[in-house]
């Protein structure tokens, strides 16, 4: 059973079939440090053919009524599975990730997450390095994360493969960054790290992310 702290409303589906959710802006409200267009392949293409595999996939599959976390759950390290398991994924993950940013975003949280990561981390400064850092090594495709450990109660930051995330940890997302290519090469080419201090510096959503922690926490 998945522990009810790793769901989250905004990046779970209810029932399948699964579709292609709005963004939560327009999607020229993150220029010019996200671009329209960049949205038009990674929104529009890329997360659509997620949807669309995985749809395709559990046509009268038995996970076919459950919700997608349990899709998730009931797939994760099974190789039948795998392909299931990749696509249900990263509907989640890219689900997950839109809400993570936020036009006029970035800077730091305040309130009950920022005293955490002070005592987790020893300062803002140091959360920010340690992403940042994550994100610039993750070798290949993958997601950078600030998670919620539910395994010994601390805030981590982590990075994940693929389609991998931290709810087959037992861990809280709490913020992710996508450093898969197509996130962010239209823009930024090959400089990842400039792509990932701009996410930090002026996209990131606090918001969401000090909801998602006082959800971890209550």
């Amino acid at each position: 059973m998945l522990n009810a702290k790793l769901s989250n409303d905004k990046a779970n589906q209810s029932s399948y079939p699964f579709n292609l959710p709005n963004l939560p802006y327009d999607a020229t409200a993150l220029e010019p440090h996200l671009s329209s267009n960049t949205f038009s392949f990674h929104h529009g293409k890329h997360h659509q053919a997620y949807v669309t595999n995985l749809n395709n996939l559990l046509k009268e599959h038995e996970f076919a009524k459950l919700d997608l976390e349990k899709v998730i759950a009931s797939s994760a390290g099974k190789n039948e599975y795998v392909g299931i398991f990749n696509n249900a994924a990263q509907v989640w993950n890219h689900s997950f990730y839109w809400h993570s940013m936020k036009q006029n975003g970035g800077g730091q949280p305040s309130g009950t997450l920022l005293g955490r990561i002070n005592t987790d981390f020893g300062s803002f400064d140091n959360f920010a390095q340690e992403f940042k850092q994550a994100g610039a090594t993750q070798f290949g495709s993958g997601w950078a994360w600030l998670v919620l450990d539910l395994n010994d109660n601390k805030l981590k930051v982590t990075k994940t493969a693929n389609a991998d995330l931290p709810i087959t940890k037992n861990q809280v997302a709490i913020i992710t960054a996508d450093v898969w290519e197509h996130a962010y090469y239209l823009d930024y080419q090959n400089r990842r790290p400039d792509y990932l201090a701009v996410f930090l510096e002026k996209l990131v959503n606090w918001d969401f992310a000090q909801a998602n922690f006082d959800k971890a926490i209550s």
